[in-house]
């Protein structure tokens, strides 16, 4: 069985470290090479890859100082990254190998444009896990950098289409001040006034509220309901106009929640 453990590192980053029974590690976005190392020493796991899912400083900052320290462990991202210091470039279609299981890599640009995702399906009862970094989080969706409302949109609506039981593991802790945005969407949602009160629980014991469960983003949000009537109204009333397809829709809420205080 795998397990997966966030890091945090920073003011709201998570490192994830994925694990099996035989003490090997992979770490995904180490941003900063010193929590992860304590972590791998106080398990006691050997280092065995890294997975890069962007270029951002603050998911490739540790890759550096990982290799000085353990060796030559091998470096894995996206094709077209500018980030130098990866080994085996990946496109979107292609597969790899992650601690015996097979990991399918998902092209999700928007946030950048070498953004990719890593999908490690069910396999012996285990939930299918997804590392997403920038791209989803719990309750929201990364800023729009690189790319255009319209990509991001499609990136999302790749994600969505995955298993609903698929544990969602993104790169930040953002949360509580997404659900308060989500809430100014939709404030009847109830199943998102009840996470809203779960999450807040969990912050409140220092508990991560990652991973959650694509079920759950698909009920509360926003981001992957711009389909959904009440988001669409909502977005509608914020623009003051006659909103087009989903993706218009999304646009609208993205630039809403860039303004959202």
């Amino acid at each position: 069985m795998l397990q997966i453990h966030p890091v945090p590192a920073f003011s709201d980053n998570y490192l994830w470290l994925l694990f099996d029974e035989a003490g090997d590690a992979f770490v995904v976005d180490p941003g900063d090479a010193e929590p992860v190392l304590a972590f791998l020493a106080a398990q006691r796991l050997r280092l065995a890859g890294i997975l890069i899912t962007h270029h951002h400083l603050d998911h490739t900052g540790g890759v550096a100082a990982l290799r000085a320290r353990l060796g030559s462990i091998p470096v894995f991202g996206p094709a077209n990254s500018p980030f130098a210091d990866i080994d085996h470039r990946l496109s979107p279609g292609d597969s790899i190998q992650v601690l015996g299981h097979t990991a399918a890599v998902l092209g999700v640009p928007g946030h950048t444009l070498d953004h990719i995702a890593y999908f490690i399906p069910s396999r012996d009862n285990q939930a299918p896990i997804l590392f997403c970094g920038d791209t989803l989080f719990g309750a929201g969706c990364g800023r729009v950098f690189e790319g255009d409302p319209a990509m991001m949109h499609a990136s999302l609506a790749r994600l969505s289409s995955l298993p609903t039981g698929t544990r969602v593991c993104p790169a930040h802790e953002y949360t509580l001040s997404n659900l308060r945005f989500a809430l100014a969407v939709e404030p009847e949602n109830v199943e998102l006034r009840a996470r809203e009160a779960r999450d807040r629980a969990l912050r409140a014991e220092g508990i991560p509220t990652v991973p959650s469960l694509l079920s759950v983003e698909a009920a509360t949000n926003p981001f992957l309901r711009c389909a959904t009537e009440s988001v669409r109204q909502a977005a509608a009333t914020h623009a003051g106009r006659e909103l087009g397809g989903d993706a218009d829709v999304f646009g609208v809420v993205r630039a809403w929640k860039d303004g959202f205080r």
